[in-house]
């Protein structure tokens, strides 16, 4: 998990996978750098806590080569998985090289949020590429022969994808994870849609991911 200032909500995320963790799960967090209570908190409810360069894809690099588990979920720290996940990464983690994601939920007041889940998780259905809210999930051995996520500032998840979708299609999971809806509802939803779609266009077209993540953060 790639955590950077979540001291506000980092203790109620890893409450629930307390359970997974007496079960024989592994836990390990991945600091980006955080100047609040992160760290402090964090620490007493996972296996390892580590630090990494700020970044999504540097710091989950980071956890996996920190990690022993044949099977590599990457789950982010606003996303929550449901008790009957368990059971099916087992199901999946059978397989020598395989990888996959959940269908996702997302929390919040907006009315059209449902609309977008629906809508992320066609797309993904229909791409074969994967989103982080989606909690991401890939053999070891598979992950780390496919390079692990590229050295990328934006759109790590999609680059992951498009190697892995190479190998095999997805496990695309029905059953769902809930990702905070904070993004779209502090954004603006409608204006949040147009940002995403002009960035994937612009990935898609060519545009480096990292000048696509500077934007990004400006327009933010």
């Amino acid at each position: 998990m790639p955590v950077l200032d979540e001291a506000v909500g980092i203790a109620r995320t890893l409450a629930p996978l307390q359970a997974w963790r007496r079960v024989g799960a592994e836990l390990v967090i991945v600091d980006g750098g955080s100047a609040d209570r992160t760290r402090e908190l964090a620490a007493p409810l996972c296996d390892r806590l580590i630090t990494a360069p700020r970044g999504r894809a540097a710091q989950m690099n980071a956890g996996a080569a920190a990690s022993r588990g044949r099977l590599l979920l990457f789950l982010h720290a606003d996303t929550s998985l449901p008790p009957e996940a368990r059971a099916l990464l087992e199901a999946c983690a059978r397989g020598a090289e395989t990888w996959g994601r959940f269908d996702v939920r997302l929390d919040g007041a907006h009315p059209f949020l449902p609309v977008i889940a629906a809508l992320m998780n066609w797309r993904s259905r229909v791409t074969a590429v994967a989103t982080g809210d989606q909690a991401i999930f890939v053999t070891r051995t598979l992950f780390e022969r496919e390079g692990g996520f590229p050295p990328l500032q934006l759109m790590e998840d999609i680059a992951l994808s498009k190697r892995l979708r190479r190998v095999r299609r997805p496990h695309c999971l029905r059953l769902r994870v809930t990702t905070s809806g904070r993004r779209w509802e502090q954004g603006g939803v409608l204006r949040t849609i147009l940002l995403m779609w002009v960035l994937r266009l612009a990935y898609f077209v060519g545009v480096d991911a990292d000048r696509l993540a500077r934007w990004y953060r400006q327009v933010r």
